[in-house]
């Protein structure tokens, strides 16, 4: 069997090489939660560097930039601020992204909107049931004939007994939803 670079051997060869250099450009540290990390972004400044597992270029830990020499100290390397001090010409990262707190606002605003808007809803629907419960108890207590339609479709007065399930139901009704 002989093989053949065809340009589509090629182009998946490529694209393999891609995805292997871009892996290979990783960081990897221990959180403060004590599980590992991986990040294409360095670690944030509070991870110390012996937690620094791996960055791009295959080294271990975190390399320190040379510093250039200050004037005036002959030869001298400046040293880098004490660990407890914060350089002012850093970027200060806050380690919360405005624009996803911005998206989380607006979700927990609309939410809350839907919550209210569903409460109304339902503040509403128990309001109509009230009044027709009410109005319907009213017909029954007036002691007027009460027909209703049966499944032949035949006219047929209620007796007592069913004026009175009648009245305890819309009765319940009143109480529960006319507070």
């Amino acid at each position: 069997m002989e093989l053949k670079m065809t340009p589509k051997h090629l182009l998946l060869i490529l694209a393999g090489w891609t995805f292997a250099l871009s892996a290979a450009a990783q960081w990897q540290w221990i959180g403060k939660d004590g599980r590992k990390v991986f990040s294409d972004r360095p670690p944030p400044t509070d991870i110390q560097d012996k937690d620094v597992l791996k960055q791009p270029g295959g080294k271990k830990g975190r390399s320190v930039a040379p510093t250039a020499p200050v004037e005036g100290t002959e030869g001298a390397v400046a040293a880098a601020p004490p660990a407890g001090k914060v350089d002012p010409n850093m970027p200060k990262i806050s380690g919360k992204d405005a624009e996803l707190q911005a998206k989380k606002k607006k979700l927990e605003e609309e939410e809350t909107a839907k919550k209210k808007a569903e409460e109304e809803k339902m503040a509403k629907g128990k309001a109509d049931n009230c009044e027709r419960a009410k109005k319907g108890l009213a017909s029954f207590q007036s002691g007027v004939r009460i027909s209703t339609v049966n499944a032949k479709g035949e006219r047929e007065f209620m007796d007592d007994n069913a004026r009175a399930t009648e009245s305890k139901r819309l009765q319940g009704i009143v109480d529960s939803d006319c507070k």
